[in-house]
């Protein structure tokens, strides 16, 4: 892939996977089974909340994929790409158990509906699926996608010499604030009684 390519591919697999992975986390919290024409509240615990804290890791590996560089970067995605498989395979497990589910805290004048599973399950699948997939994209493309500039670093050179509060300007002071500096510290004078 030439880099003109893999600059062109940052936006797309991005957004493919920040909507994927968000998609996997809110379908891994909605309801997974439903009774006969009601679905249940994720509140009765037949969510997946391991299918959504997962993907909660791979929203916030693109996150930090954003503002990392280089070497950094492509661990990222590998963390995106092991908590996007795991998601799926999570995904996968929910989707083929078929444990009964207890309903014991529904009343019901007839008798219980039987249980259905809903499209959450295979919805989260997907997700996690594509979370994968954008993954592996971003692990191959990223050392030609464009980075942050260094004016976002944190400062690194040698702090500036000490002035009184006294003497310093307001815009000096508000510098000092920006810069990340206390400008009362290291103060030369006492202050008046």
């Amino acid at each position: 892939m030439t880099v003109d390519r893999r600059r062109r591919s940052f936006g797309p697999v991005v957004l493919v996977g920040l909507a994927s992975a968000g998609l996997t986390a809110l379908a891994g919290h909605k309801p997974w089974v439903g009774f006969g024409d009601a679905v249940v509240n994720s509140g009765g615990g037949l969510g997946r909340p391991e299918v959504e804290a997962l993907a909660l890791v791979a929203l916030a590996a693109w996150g930090v994929l954003l503002v990392t560089r280089s070497r950094a970067r492509r661990a990222v995605a590998v963390l995106a790409v092991v908590a996007g498989v795991a998601a799926a395979a999570l995904a996968v497990h929910g989707l083929l158990d078929d444990r009964p589910v207890d309903i014991g805290w529904f009343s019901y004048d007839d008798a219980q509906p039987t249980p259905h599973k809903t499209a959450w399950g295979w919805i989260a699948l997907g997700g996690a699926v594509l979370t994968t997939l954008a993954a592996l994209a971003a692990f191959r493309a990223a050392p030609g996608w464009p980075e942050m500039g260094r004016k976002y670093d944190a400062p690194a050179g040698a702090a500036a010499p000490a002035v009184p509060l006294q003497e310093q300007s307001s815009i000096d002071v508000w510098k000092a604030l920006d810069q990340g500096n206390d400008p009362t510290a290291d103060r030369t004078t006492e202050r008046p009684e």
